[in-house]
C-alpha cells in the first residue's frame, strides 16, 4: 500500500492489514502484535518523514512468519528518528515505539534506503505467535 503521511493512514494500514491475515486464518494475538508493531512504524514516519507526502507498506504470508517492511519516503536529516539502524521513536508511548516493536516481533531491522533519503522498518512475526 501506498499512503499519505496523514493520521488518518495509520488506522486504515493496521484495520486493512489484519483483515487480510484473518482472512488468511492467523490467529488474533499474532495480528494484535503485528497491528501494534506496524502502528508504531507508521506513526513515526508520519511524525518525523517530513521531507516526503507518501510511504509504503508491504507485508506477505511464507506459510510460517509475516513479513512486514514500513518505508518511509524521506526524512528530515534528524537523525533521532531512527538514530542510523539502531532507532529511536521519539513519539507514542512516550518514546518506548521501538522497544514495544522489539518486543512483540522478531527480525526488527531499521535501515537506510539505498536509492534515496529515508528508512526501512522491517519485521517478522511468526505464525506460532
Amino acid at each position: 500500500m501506498t499512503l499519505p503521511r496523514a493520521a488518518e493512514s495509520a488506522p486504515l494500514v493496521r484495520h486493512t492489514l489484519d483483515a487480510s491475515l484473518r482472512g488468511l486464518g492467523v490467529t488474533s494475538d499474532v495480528r494484535a502484535d503485528i497491528a501494534l508493531a506496524v502502528g508504531e512504524a507508521c506513526a513515526n514516519v508520519i511524525q518525523h518523514a517530513d521531507d516526503s507526502r507518501e510511504y509504503e507498506v508491504r507485508a506477505q504470508m511464507d506459510g510460517t512468519k509475516v513479513v512486514v517492511d514500513v518505508i518511509d519516503g524521506g526524512g528530515s536529516g534528524d537523525t533521532t528518528v531512527w538514530e542510523r539502524g539502531r532507532g529511536v521513536l521519539p513519539i507514542s508511548e512516550n518514546g518506548r515505539g521501538l522497544q514495544l516493536m522489539r518486543a512483540f516481533t522478531e527480525e526488527l531491522d531499521i535501515t537506510d534506503r539505498a536509492d534515496r533519503n529515508g528508512a526501512i522498518v522491517h519485521f517478522e512475526k511468526s505464525l506460532a505467535g
